[in-house]
């Protein structure tokens, strides 16, 4: 069921029955849910400043109603990713870790590049060796690296872009 206002990405065959769509307010609180399953699994020793209500409240109050939120909706109607974009970066890619490895991160990504084809770019923290190879295969390019100071968790992270 397509209930946001675009129209949905195809069901991929190496994601299983799994549709891309815009989220809904009603999506809110499962797509938090997914960032915070996610963050736990791919970033254990980065110490969150937030708690998983106010993760919640964000996604609710912000992160849906304000930009352009997709998520991966499995049979059964499970949000199992979540894709965020604010002007031309992609500021959240965040799956379930079941949903890892079987190209739902690949279709979100084509999806954003459908959805920004004059660019992109992202920050992520240096430590997530396995999404920066992620972002390096999917021929983004890291152009700065920082200390961390400027974002919540402290965490040196690294600005990647990509342009066709």
């Amino acid at each position: 069921m397509n209930r946001g206002a675009e129209p949905a990405a195809e069901a991929g065959t190496g994601a299983g029955a799994v549709l891309l769509r815009r989220a809904s307010a009603a999506d809110a609180r499962a797509a938090a849910d997914v960032w915070l399953r996610s963050f736990a699994a791919a970033l254990p020793d980065v110490v969150r400043p937030r708690t998983d209500a106010e993760v919640r409240a964000y996604f609710r109050h912000v992160v849906v109603e304000q930009y352009e939120t997709w998520v991966a909706e499995a049979a059964g109607g499970a949000v199992v990713g979540v894709m965020v974009l604010e002007g031309e970066e992609l500021s959240q890619l965040y799956l379930a870790p079941e949903w890892r490895g079987i190209g739902l991160g690949d279709r979100f990504v084509a999806l954003a590049r459908q959805r920004r084809a004059a660019g992109l770019s992202l920050w992520t923290f240096q430590a997530n060796a396995p999404a920066r190879r992620f972002y390096e295969r999917h021929g983004f390019t890291a152009v700065e690296w920082t200390d961390g100071a400027r974002n919540e968790e402290r965490e040196p992270d690294v600005r990647y872009v990509w342009r066709p």
